[in-house]
């Protein structure tokens, strides 16, 4: 039955029963997280010969020693391995670190102390940015270090509302950009439809300087059903917008976090641009691990066999949080979810001004989430109900263990809200 028919006495009963299963719980001392979508031991544990085998020849193909400083934007395997990988020109590629989130955070600071396209720099200007909600936490800090205004932008089941999106950028100068995850966005999983694509690549914007930041983070973490995202590289050549898009990916969420290889790309003239600050802040990333990576992968179709078995054990992962969903809370009426094809999350909505008190109840029973809010720019969810599942990190037992958890505190939660609300009916 739906707990919003049930009355206040009914709900009372049902709240008097979840506590004694509650406190159970809390006595158990439990130590469980959820919060981060970091990789499991099995998931790192499929790369480890990227440590294990030695490198045979440290030339590259170019005939340059990797041991040594040089090659800028990368050597040239690796660079072919994303290109082929991503469908990107290699001369628009830039290979960094090991993470993506370093070099989007450059990209902002660029364009804070220089500007872009002979423009004005960020940091002189009142700069707004888009941000597609619900969203990614790290990308929202990131804007909010350089002080910019963020806007929300409600998410659709084909991306942000472009409607809005294009009402928005075609009457405000101070709009420099948008911020996207557009493959198994985080944290919903939505896939943006070729449509979406197209109109970021060809809308009208009154900032001559608008960038697109694309974090194509998922780009092939395919789980139930593989997607196919529009090339907005090739799109936005054929609409001459193609410096607008500031591209990003990496291999930390594919091999390891902490020493994946990571790139940038944009369009012929802004890739320059990048370069030439490049060229100044390093001479060069690490060359040994970028050939270490390729010599693990050979080319795009050893990295898509790697992502098969990656796959299969986040599927197990994505399994138990959506079937215990079923079980626990679908004929309840006080969840809905996303049911994602890929990705590392799973994002779910509870009844507005639930999601606080979820959250708080799990910490108190020994299970961390995410941050209720964390999904918005300034931890501000306006109806306080967006919770996101990362279920990548814990052993199977201990995921089983936590979404059971999650499903007595939430509920417990609801039904404390609907008490409160029909007692002052």
């Amino acid at each position: 039955m739906k707990y919003k028919y049930m009355s206040v006495e009914e709900l009372k009963k049902l709240e008097q029963r979840l506590n004694i299963e509650y406190e159970n719980i809390k006595t158990s001392n439990l130590s469980l997280d959820m919060s981060r979508g970091k990789p499991a031991s099995a998931q790192l544990d499929l790369s480890n010969d990227i440590l294990a085998k030695p490198i045979d020849n440290y030339i590259t193909s170019e005939g340059i020693d990797s041991r040594n400083y040089g090659i800028l934007d990368g050597i040239t395997e690796i660079k072919t391995l994303f290109s082929s990988l991503l469908d990107i020109p290699n001369k628009n590629i830039i290979i960094g670190g090991n993470s993506s989130l370093n070099l989007i955070y450059d990209a902002f600071a660029r364009l804070y102390i220089f500007g872009a396209d002979g423009s004005e720099p960020w940091g002189k200007c009142k700069t707004k940015i888009l941000c597609p909600v619900p969203g990614y936490d790290r990308h929202f800090a990131i804007c909010e270090e350089f002080g910019f205004e963020m806007i929300n932008i409600p998410m659709t089941d084909e991306g942000p509302d472009m409607d809005m999106v294009e009402n928005l950028v075609r009457e405000d100068e101070n709009i420099k950009g948008i911020i996207c995850v557009p493959l198994y966005s985080n944290p919903d999983g939505i896939c943006y439809s070729d449509s979406t694509v197209e109109r970021l690549s060809c809308m009208q914007t009154k900032a001559k300087d608008f960038k697109i930041f694309w974090d194509n983070a998922y780009a092939i973490h395919h789980v139930y059903k593989e997607h196919k995202l529009a090339n907005i590289f090739s799109l936005s050549k054929k609409y001459g917008t193609d410096d607008r898009i500031i591209y990003f990916f990496s291999t930390s969420k594919i091999t390891f976090p902490g020493s994946g290889v990571a790139m940038i790309a944009s369009g012929d003239n802004y890739i320059e641009e990048i370069k030439k600050h490049f060229g100044i802040q390093t001479i060069g990333h690490n060359k040994l691990n970028q050939l270490r990576t390729f010599n693990f992968f050979h080319n795009a179709e050893g990295v898509k066999e790697h992502m098969k078995k990656l796959g299969d054990l986040l599927k197990e992962k994505f399994d138990i949080v959506l079937n215990t969903l079923d079980k626990e809370v679908a004929d309840k009426g006080i969840l809905k979810w996303n049911k994602p094809d890929g990705g590392y999350f799973i994002s779910v909505f509870t009844l507005p001004g639930c999601a606080s008190e979820t959250v708080k109840l799990a910490r108190e029973a020994g299970l961390v989430l995410t941050g209720a809010g964390a999904t918005y720019p300034y931890h501000n969810d306006p109806e306080d109900s967006n919770i996101r599942l990362a279920p990548s990190y814990p052993t199977c037992g201990e995921l089983q263990k936590a979404i059971d958890i999650f499903c007595v505190c939430l509920k417990l939660a609801t039904i404390r809200k609907l008490i409160e609300q029909k007692e002052q009916q």
